[in-house]
């Protein structure tokens, strides 16, 4: 579902309109599922900042073309190859990437994302920070880095830190792909619109009106009454989208095994929750979750779980200062090469990891990782949160 009226053009990689006071933006890349490159990142950066100074612009909208994605990630190809030329394009993508992310998430006018399709990775990224997060019947959302050797970035030791800690191992470790039901019961998304809601969401969108906060309902507003602020104009947004679908599910699949997941994932570490799911593995969902966690890179997952417990006790601008001393780690001594050419590049699908297993993962390469290569003064992302 796209705001705008108008065909997108096939040649910008991201597109930017204000229509009826919406600041939209679109992700323009449909054939590799609207994955982010470095150039839509420092777009992205620029307009969100033109924008919050800009008075014919209320609030902003993201979503992204085609009907198969919002966005499923980072362009993994262009940091592999990066990467393996031994240039710093990796590093420069993560620096900007993230103060974009943090940007989204301390954002001054009310952001809104829509997420139909896939989400994934760099995805969540642009979309966790937003004010209202929409999701769909075609949502399918995941945060799948461990599967290449990386841990869950862009914010997730913050997003996910924000959930119980048993959910949030399960979905940061895994990297299970859950849908609209399971992420509005997990605590990543605010309301789900079900069937041709998001058709009506568009329609309403068009028409808001700002002097009252509703398309067709003058009484929900005096008239020619103005919001006071962001705060009062989300309220308004909110009482206007929330009706169009469900901000609740008793359905939700993760539901059903709510008791057997806890079980499972208050181990000690992951060669626990390895082993508990292994005992347990005449039941369906922990058999699929076993070998879930047995297709990952074994160091990925422990420094996953590693980080998000630290991911746990620290503001937003700490967490993303932590997430780039393990992304230089990662790139640096991690399975990332590895990861991508098993499953983007060869495409054999047999990666062979840096550590075979779990209780081959010295505890002191994990420690290693969280070790800032830079001095107290020197981290590029010092000046997130005033710092």
């Amino acid at each position: 579902m796209n705001l705008r009226d108008n065909a997108v053009q096939a040649e910008d990689e991201v597109l930017f309109d204000v229509i009826n006071g919406f600041g939209v933006i679109t992700l323009n890349r449909p054939r590799a599922l609207n994955a982010l490159t470095h150039g839509m990142v420092r777009s992205m950066w620029g307009q969100l900042n033109a924008w919050a100074g800009d008075p014919a612009v209320r609030a902003v909208l993201i979503e992204g073309a085609g009907e198969k994605a919002f966005c499923a990630g980072g362009d993994v190809r262009a940091l592999y190859e990066s990467r393996v030329n031994h240039a710093n394009e990796h590093q420069a993508f993560f620096i900007d990437e993230y103060r974009l992310d943090y940007l989204i998430h301390r954002y001054p006018k009310p952001y809104i994302a829509l997420l139909d399709g896939i989400v994934m990775g760099g995805g969540m990224g642009v979309a966790q920070g937003a004010a209202l997060r929409i999701v769909t019947d075609r949502t399918r959302l995941a945060m799948p880095e461990t599967g290449i050797g990386l841990f869950p970035d862009v914010g997730a030791s913050w997003f996910l830190g924000h959930l119980a800690p048993t959910l949030a191992r399960y979905l940061g470790l895994s990297g299970v792909t859950i849908t609209a039901a399971d992420a509005l019961y997990c605590g990543l998304a605010d309301v789900w619109l079900e069937g041709d809601a998001p058709q009506r969401l568009k329609a309403m969108l068009r028409a808001f009106d700002w002097t009252t906060g509703a398309a067709e309902s003058p009484a929900t507003g005096r008239e020619g009454q103005r919001p006071s602020d962001s705060t009062d104009l989300f309220e308004r947004l909110r009482a206007a989208i929330l009706p169009l679908g469900r901000t609740w599910t008793d359905a939700a699949p993760l539901a059903q095994v709510r008791a057997t997941l806890d079980r499972h994932f208050s181990a000690i570490d992951v060669s626990g929750i390895a082993a508990s799911l292994a005992e347990d593995a005449q039941t369906p969902w922990a058999a699929e979750t076993l070998a879930l966690l047995q297709q990952r890179s074994p160091l990925s997952l422990c420094v996953t779980d590693r980080q998000l417990q630290k991911g746990r006790r620290l503001d937003l601008a700490d967490a993303f200062r932590m997430e780039l001393v393990l992304g230089h780690h990662a790139f640096a001594s991690g399975d990332f090469v590895e990861g991508v050419r098993a499953l983007l590049i060869d495409k054999d699908k047999q990666p062979r990891w840096r550590y075979a297993t779990l209780a081959d993962v010295p505890a002191a390469q994990v420690e290693a990782f969280f070790v800032s290569p830079w001095g107290q003064d020197g981290h590029p992302l010092k000046a997130l949160g005033g710092h």
